[in-house]
């Protein structure tokens, strides 16, 4: 499986927050989350408890969205990302490499025991008005 292009993971490594996205009985809800971005794996990683709104609703419907966003009020350099895919509780071996990485990254998340959460991409798209106004570039996951 062909891997993001290194535009778009380069900007996903330079943030650490995303948006996600859930919903249930057709009410859409979002949360703030940090996060870690697993290259090798295609992998956001993210921690949250059960028990929360939007753990719920992703146990209850796993395929999710989120979004990651510069922070700028300057046209040309506006960048985001906006992307899907299938979220699943990360165990054994997986929960193992992601710990360690999500530790790595928060060191303060290592004070308590962590639910880890991954989300794996099937579609991501970044705006890059560096590129010029309005250049996208997509990235699917082929079936």
């Amino acid at each position: 499986m062909p891997f993001p292009e290194k535009r778009i993971t380069d900007f996903i490594h330079k943030h650490h927050i995303f948006t996600l996205a859930t919903a249930a009985n057709n009410v859409p809800y979002t949360c703030t989350c940090f996060y870690v971005y697993f290259d090798e794996l295609n992998i956001f990683i993210f921690t949250s408890d059960h028990g929360t709104r939007h753990v719920n609703e992703l146990l209850a419907q796993p395929f999710v969205s989120g979004a990651i966003a510069l922070e700028t009020t300057m046209i040309g350099k506006i960048q985001g990302i906006q992307f899907t895919g299938l979220a699943t509780e990360l165990k054994d071996e997986l929960y193992d490499v992601a710990h360690n990485a999500y530790l790595k990254k928060f060191p303060v998340a290592g004070f308590k025991k962590l639910t880890l959460w991954g989300i794996t991409p099937d579609f991501i798209k970044m705006t890059h008005n560096r590129l010029g106004f309005g250049t996208k570039l997509i990235w699917e996951q082929h079936k």
